[in-house]
C-alpha cells in the first residue's frame, strides 16, 4: 500500500487550459494586423469560402480595419497592457491557488500568445499526460468554444492540420469541458457579482440589458445553439436576481457586416431605451466572463453614446464589469475541474 501510494503521490499534476481567444500585443496597427489576420481566417468565425473571403480580408480588410481597431484599444489600454491578458493572467494565478499542485494551470490563447502550443510545451516540460480544456465561454458556439477546442486539439496532437507534418509522438489525453450556461454555480457567481457591483454604484438602475456577443442568424439556423444558451442563462439570472419582466431583457452585441445576425441588436436597443422612458440603465454581459475590447469599449464607452444619441442622460448610464477574478466564478471554475478530473 505504501508504495502504491508512493507511486500515485509522484504522478505528473493534471494539466488544466483556460482557454481565450486572444488580444494584439499592442494598441497599434502593426500589433492588430497579425492578430486580426489569424483571428479572421479561422474558418470557424468566417465560413465563407477562403477563394472569396481570403482576397477579400488581405485586399481591404486588413489595411484599415487594423488602424481604426488599434484606436479603440488605445483607448481601453493599460499599464498592465492588454485587459484581457491581465485579466485573463489573474483568472489562471486564482484558480492554480484553488487546485493546489495536483494541478497544473496555463493560459492558452486561439490567436495570441500565450498560445495553446505554449501551454503544451509547458505540459510536454512537466510530464503532464492528462489536460482539461477549460473554454471560458459559458454558452457553446462554433465561433468561440469550438475555435479553441480546435486549437487545442491541434497542439495536442503536435500539428498543424490533418495533413501537416507531425511533431510528436506522445499525445495527452484531453478531456473538453462542456458549456456550463445553466450551472447553479455560475449563475450564483454572476448573482453574486453583480449585487457586490450595484452595492458601490451612486444609484439604483431602474432597468437592466443583459447583453450576449452575438453571431450570425446563418449559423444559429444551421445548428449552433448559442442563442437558445444564451436566453436561458438570461433567464436563470433575470429569476435569481428576482427581476420583474418589465425591468430587464436581452440583446446581442458586437454585429458586423452586411448578414444578419440574431437580435435584438445591443446598439438599437441602448439606443431606443430614453424613449421608452428608461433613465438609469444598467448594462451587463453575463456571457463575456474577462473584460475586453467588446467590454470596456463597445459596451461602457460606445453603450453610452448610444443612449445618449437616443435623448438619456450619459451621466445615468451603468456599465458593469466583467467576472473576471471574482472569488464565487473562480470558486466554481475550481469545483467544475475537479469535476470534470474525476477517475484522473
Amino acid at each position: 500500500m505504501g508504495k502504491e501510494f508512493c507511486a500515485l503521490s509522484k504522478q505528473p499534476p493534471i494539466g488544466v487550459i483556460l482557454a481565450q481567444i486572444g488580444t494584439p500585443t499592442a494598441p497599434t496597427a502593426k500589433a492588430v494586423r497579425p492578430y486580426l489576420k489569424r483571428f479572421l481566417s479561422d474558418r470557424r468565425i468566417i465560413d465563407y469560402s477562403p477563394l472569396l473571403w481570403q482576397p477579400l480580408l488581405r485586399g481591404v480588410i486588413l489595411r484599415s480595419r487594423p488602424r481604426r481597431s488599434a484606436e479603440l484599444y488605445s483607448q481601453i489600454w493599460t499599464t498592465e497592457g492588454s485587459p484581457l491578458l491581465f485579466h485573463s493572467l489573474a483568472q489562471q494565478s486564482g484558480l492554480q491557488e484553488l487546485l493546489g499542485p495536483r494541478y497544473q494551470v496555463e493560459l492558452g490563447l486561439a490567436y495570441s500568445e500565450p498560445s495553446m502550443e505554449q501551454a503544451m510545451a509547458k505540459f510536454d516540460t512537466a510530464g503532464v499526460t492528462r489536460i482539461i480544456i477549460v473554454p471560458l465561454f459559458p454558452q457553446y458556439s462554433s465561433t468561440t468554444t469550438a475555435s479553441v477546442f480546435d486549437q487545442a486539439s491541434f497542439a495536442a496532437l503536435g500539428r498543424q492540420s490533418s495533413t501537416g507534418p507531425v511533431t510528436k509522438r506522445l499525445i495527452p489525453a484531453l478531456r473538453f469541458i462542456d458549456a456550463y450556461y445553466n450551472e447553479p454555480g455560475y449563475i450564483s457567481a454572476l448573482k453574486s457579482h453583480l449585487l457586490r457591483q450595484m452595492e458601490i454604484l451612486s444609484k439604483e438602475p431602474d432597468y437592466f440589458v443583459l447583453t450576449f456577443h452575438g453571431i450570425p442568424k446563418r449559423y444559429a439556423d444551421t445548428g449552433d445553439p448559442y442563442p437558445q444558451q444564451c436566453m436561458e442563462t438570461a433567464h436563470l439570472l433575470a429569476s435569481a436576481m428576482n427581476w420583474e419582466p418589465e425591468r430587464w431583457q436581452l440583446s446581442f452585441q458586437s454585429r458586423f457586416g452586411r448578414e444578419e445576425w440574431v437580435g435584438p441588436s445591443t446598439a438599437d436597443v441602448l439606443g431606443e431605451l430614453a424613449g421608452r422612458g428608461i433613465r438609469k440603465p444598467l448594462i451587463f454581459s453575463p456571457g463575456l466572463v474577462t473584460d475586453c475590447l467588446e467590454t470596456l469599449h463597445e459596451l461602457a464607452i460606445e453603450g453610452r453614446e448610444q443612449f445618449e444619441a437616443g435623448g438619456g442622460q450619459a451621466e445615468e448610464f451603468m456599465a458593469i464589469p466583467c467576472l473576471n477574478d471574482h472569488e464565487d466564478w473562480l470558486d466554481f471554475l475550481a469545483e467544475h475541474v475537479e469535476k470534470n478530473a474525476q477517475g484522473w
